[in-house]
């Protein structure tokens, strides 16, 4: 199956509904067969999707920078944990482990690994699919303003149509696995 690439909130103080929906994702990744790439960390949402995904019988890979593990929130469980310089760097090595990418909620890290993906895909520079989970209409306001970005051309249509939005785990893997057949 697909190394999924899955772009979340690593804080330590979110609400347990959003580490349910991480453990869940990472789970139903495991369930379909996929492997999960992550950033490598073993704190908040990501932590709680590469647990959700091992306790499913996953295939893990996090890919976390040097800083990062001496900070000690490498997860150190992972089948395979990759150590890079920067963030830069980690970016560039996940999206090149990757076959597809989605996104859960989170915040400036979690949108900087979005757009990166998503202007490198605008660019042409890979063809993978992203799908964004727009839970509880988390997202809803960025959506709105990325929406208006596009009517007044500061973003192409078929750039924005890069990237779908979908409001449930199973429907977000339904268009990931849609696309990688």
């Amino acid at each position: 199956m697909a190394a999924i690439c899955v772009f979340c909130a690593s804080s330590r103080t979110l609400d347990q509904r959003w580490l349910d929906l991480a453990a869940e994702t990472g789970a139903e990744l495991a369930r379909r067969g996929h492997t999960l790439v992550s950033g490598g960390g073993c704190v908040g949402m990501m932590g709680a999707l590469a647990d959700g995904a091992r306790s499913a019988g996953g295939r893990t890979i996090g890919v976390i920078p040097q800083s990062l593990v001496d900070l000690e929130v490498a997860d150190l469980a992972s089948d395979e944990l990759l150590v890079t310089d920067s963030m830069a760097s980690r970016k560039t090595l996940m999206i090149d482990k990757s076959d597809a990418f989605l996104t859960l909620p989170g915040g400036l890290g979690t949108l900087d690994e979005l757009f990166e993906v998503w202007t490198t895909a605008t660019l042409a520079l890979h063809a993978k699919p992203m799908v964004l989970i727009d839970t509880d209409g988390f997202y809803r306001p960025l959506l709105d303003w990325l929406d208006a970005l596009a009517d007044q051309t500061f973003l192409k249509p078929a750039g924005r149509d890069l990237l779908t939005v979908t409001t449930t785990v199973p429907e977000a893997l339904d268009v990931l696995e849609s696309h990688l057949t």
